[in-house]
This record gives structure tokens, sequence and C-alpha cells, in this order.
């Protein structure tokens, strides 16, 4: 590499200088360390991309033919690179001697304890990562942060670095942060509408942000790579998720007035969708969002208004963490005030247990906040979901403190059952509840399944993906999310239509 950029603008700072930009590493193997070096192991062959984890059991899954997550596209890339140029190891600490451009992707959940509880980020891992990076660093690197991160995140990590930094070594800190959506991650890495570089505005923080460009530069057309300081990368990453979300908890809101008046949310998102200022994505009134991005990044820029004294700005983007919960809880009412006002005894068919579909992802999934309040109401729900094991979903409840114990007015034994098949999961039920928009939901035989459960029969569709009209002449008692319920009125003859 010259000793100045190809704009000439800088010199390569001497420390960097015999920078190896031949080998990657990744601190990180899941949702998103996983799928992004395996998207650069399959664009740059030249470069040896290496996957670090402490967790033997997630490096085993991944050498192994059923990898840790569910991405369409990731199994078929993952075995193309894989002991090519493509390597998962738990080899931590030679991972980080060998390589000088090293991401940092480990979780950063909510803290649920001490100062920030409940909405700041808990960083505990990062710092760690930090700390094993300077530690066990010969030579000068380049540490980008990948995970969601508070702003301001990457000045804690360069003092760590700083106060542990060896003769001849330097570090340069850099934020790249994600904007994959789950179910179309491999997509969204091959084909992204932006990559956000920040860094440093000084020489070494300049070289940095080059250096991770060109990377990008082997698929990414330049002018979708932009660059930034540090801390206008790491905000934009929050905003961007706080306003994806806040267009859901609209939708949904404006859902609920729908179903007073008489209006139908899905012609309401498409006349105001057709708008060119508005536009249609992210208009689908359902249950709500989930993942383990969207509510934690609200909570992380609350966390962060409120440091600033900023009261009112919080507040504003806290409502639409309460509007999201807001409309669990407003339909798991309805299906309980629809079904006699009680579910007490009844097996209810859920169909999905992800978050969305073409993930396996379950974390924030709104099902456990719908499968929770239905079985504190003592109904029996059996899941069907066709990439959550029982496994799974189990520890979503035991991370969200919700496994069986005293204070858990449910028993998950006997009240939350997981099914093989859909079949399996509506036989004898008084009602199916989908909460998840998997596709194939939409191609069961909804008349078989009616004539198997108990009657009257119950759809309540968290997702709007179903023909309701089509399961109304079936038989079935139709509750859609933002629509007028389709209800029989019978009488001594057959039913007539819907009210």
């Amino acid at each position: 590499m010259a000793d100045h950029a190809m704009d000439g603008t800088f010199m390569i700072p001497p420390k960097f200088r015999g920078l190896r930009t031949n080998k990657i590493a990744c601190i990180g193997a899941g949702y998103v360390g996983g799928p992004t070096m395996a998207t650069i192991a399959m664009k740059c062959p030249h470069i040896q991309v290496y996957v670090l984890d402490i967790s033997k059991e997630r490096i085993a899954a991944w050498n192994s033919n059923e990898l840790p997550i569910y991405e369409p596209g990731l199994d078929e890339i993952v075995k193309q690179c894989r002991g090519r140029n493509l390597f998962f190891s738990t080899e931590v600490a030679q991972g980080i001697k060998d390589c000088d451009i090293i991401f940092v992707s480990v979780n950063t959940p909510t803290k649920i304890r001490g100062i920030g509880a409940g909405s700041a980020a808990d960083l505990s891992t990062w710092e760690l990562a930090a700390r094993s990076i300077a530690e066990n660093a010969d030579t000068s690197k380049i540490v980008v942060e990948k995970s969601t991160v508070p702003v301001r995140t990457a000045a804690a990590v360069q003092r760590v670095l700083e106060a542990n930094e060896k003769p001849g070594v330097r570090f340069a800190i850099l934020s790249n942060p994600e904007f994959l959506a789950e179910g179309t991650a491999v997509k969204d890495l091959d084909m992204p509408d932006r990559v956000l570089i920040g860094g440093q505005e000084t020489n070494e923080g300049n070289f940095a942000v080059r250096v991770l460009a060109d990377v990008y530069a082997n698929w990414v057309p330049r002018e979708r790579i932009l660059t930034t300081n540090l801390w206008s990368s790491e905000l934009s990453k929050l905003v961007a998720n706080a306003f994806l979300a806040q267009r859901i908890s609209s939708i949904n809101a404006i859902s609920m007035l729908c179903e007073k008046t008489g209006a139908d949310v899905k012609q309401v998102a498409h006349a105001i969708g057709t708008d060119s200022r508005i536009g249609p994505k992210f208009l689908n009134a359902s249950v709500g969002f989930g993942g383990s991005c969207f509510q934690k990044d609200i909570l992380n820029l609350v966390y962060l208004c409120e440091s600033f004294g900023l009261r009112e700005v919080a507040a504003y983007w806290r409502q639409v963490v309460e509007m999201n919960e807001l409309q669990k809880t407003n339909f798991t009412k309805k299906i309980i005030d629809a079904m006699f006002n009680t579910v007490n005894r009844k097996k209810i068919a859920v169909f999905g247990f992800a978050f969305k579909k073409d993930t396996g992802d379950t974390r924030e999934t709104p099902a456990l906040s719908v499968c929770s309040m239905l079985m504190a109401d003592g109904a029996r729900v059996h899941v069907y979901d066709p990439k959550v094991t029982r496994e799974q979903a189990l520890r979503e409840f035991e991370d969200h403190c919700m496994a069986n114990g005293a204070a858990t007015p449910f028993d998950l034994d006997k009240q939350f059952i997981t099914a093989k098949t859909p079949q399996e999961a509506a036989d004898g039920a008084h009602a199916i509840v989908i909460l998840t928009e998997w596709d194939e939901f939409k191609t069961y035989d909804y008349h078989a399944m009616y004539e198997r459960m108990q009657k009257p029969a119950f759809v309540f569709d968290g997702r709007n993906i179903l023909d309701h009209k089509t399961l109304y002449s079936i038989g079935f008692e139709v509750h859609a999310i933002g629509k007028p319920a389709m209800v029989f009125k019978y009488s001594s003859s057959a039913h007539a239509s819907p009210r």
C-alpha cells in the first residue's frame, strides 16, 4: 500500500504501515457476525475471514450441516466458502494476533439491573472484547464496531484500548453499523442500500475508513459507501431503527381506531402509502414488532436523551415502545373477549413463534407476550413454528424471567405445548391465532382444520395474511388487525352475513 491515500489527502500513519488487509476477524458468531463475514468471504476470495466466539457449541454448529441461525441463502454461502477462506474458531486470542482488521459483533442487550436498567445498553461483553483485543494485539489494529451500540461507545472503547496499548501498537476505532433485516440479511448484505462507516477525523481515522471502504468496494458501488464521523455513524443506526419502529407503532395505533370505526387499516395504509412523501413500506398493521434491535435501540435512544436532559424527547420515543406493548395487549384482549371472556382450559392453536417470517429468531417476539397472557388466563397454547424449537421458545421465557416459578401465573410444562405439525396444533382447538407471517400459513387446508376444531371455531389473524372471506365462508369467526370482525348472527336458521 502506498504512503498516501488515493486522493493524496493524508499519509499512512507510521504505526499502521505494514497493516495486513488480507485477513479479517470478527469476534461474535451471531445473527450479524456470521452472515456478514460469510458475505465478505464470498465477495472477497483473496481475504481470509475468521469468525471467533468463545462458545464451543455455537462454533461447532457453524462448522456443521445445521447452522445455528436460519437465513435464506446463508447455508449455501457458508458451505461454499467454509474451509476455503471462511473459518469458524474458538481460538479468539490467536485470531486477534493473526488479523489486523477486527470486527466486534457481540450482544449488547438492555440492562436489567443497575443504573439505566430497562433502557441503557449492557456493554459488558463489548468491554471484554476490547480488553481481549488489547491483551492479545502485538501489531496495530483497526477495530470495527458492528454491534448496535449507544453514541460515544467508541470513545469508551478507545479509552480501554489506549490504556492497555503496547509499544508500537495503535488502535483505530470505526463504527460500521449493520442495517440488516432478519429474513433478508443475505440479500441486504449482497445489495445494501448503503454502507455506513464512521471514523475519527484524524489521519489515523481517515486511513482506517479508507481501508474498510476498500473491502466493501469489492462488491458495493463507491457511491453507496457513506462516511461520517464516529458519533454520526453510531447515532444513525439508532435513529434508523427508531424511525422504522415508529411507522409500525403509528399504523398499529390507527388499526385500533379502525376497529372502532369500521374502517379497514389495509385500505387506509394503501391510501396513505401512495403518497410519495410517505411511501408504502412498514405500514403493515400487525400484532407488534419484535426482534433484537427495534425495542433495544429505541430504549438506548431514550436513555441517551434522558442523559442529556432531553426528557420530552425521551418521552416521545418511549411512546413508540409503549404503543407496541399496547398493541400486543389489545390483540390478546380481543381473543379473550371474543371467546366469551375466557380462554380457561381452552386449546388455542398458535401458528408462529419467531418474531417474523424467514428467520428462527425469537428475541422480543410478540408471541411471547400473547402466549403468556393467554396462559395466564388459563389457556393451553399449542404452538407450531417451522423454524423454532421448543428449547428455543422456552429459553425466551427464561430470558424474560417467565420460566416456571412461584411468580409465574402459568405452568409451561402443562400449558405451553409445541406441535410437530399445524394440523396437530389445530386438532380439537377452539381457535387458531396467527402470530408470524410465514408464507406457508396461507397455503393450509383450513376447511379440514375447521372440521376437527371445537365450535364455534375462531381465527385471530395477528398478521393480516389470510383470506378472511374464505375463512368466514368455511364457518370460522374471523378477527383481524384493524378490520371489522366477521361474526355470525346465530338464530334458529343458518347464519347470516357478518356483523
